[in-house]
């Protein structure tokens, strides 16, 4: 397990654990785009359950590696889903959003083979 490894893993983890804190405690610059997508409210404590467990799983992935793949895995996928619906909503200039918190997670998948 390299250095740069656990520190992407770390930061990835971070940044997710932060973005599902954002939800979970309404913070503005994530709501009100939620619902400017569309993205009903019921769906969004869900939404904010699984970037909190994709967080936790890369954390744990440091010492039970698999949990760390699934985690990285799905992080990666949720993310990608966040995309198509910023593509669908038309919000075009708001594409790189997911993309820099999808960044480590498929960072960490890479470098954890």
């Amino acid at each position: 397990m390299s250095t740069t490894y656990v520190v992407v893993t770390v930061l990835g983890a971070v940044m997710a654990g932060f973005s599902a804190a954002s939800i979970f405690f309404n913070a503005e610059w994530t709501v009100k785009p939620l619902a400017d997508y569309g993205v009903p409210r019921s769906w969004w404590p869900w939404l904010g359950a699984a970037k909190a467990a994709g967080a936790a799983g890369l954390l744990v992935g440091l010492l039970v590696p698999v949990v760390g793949v699934l985690a990285g895995a799905g992080l990666v996928l949720y993310f990608l889903g966040a995309v198509v619906t910023v593509l669908r909503a038309r919000w075009f200039s708001h594409v790189p959003f997911p993309l820099l918190y999808a960044a480590p997670a498929a960072a960490s998948l890479v470098l954890g083979f």
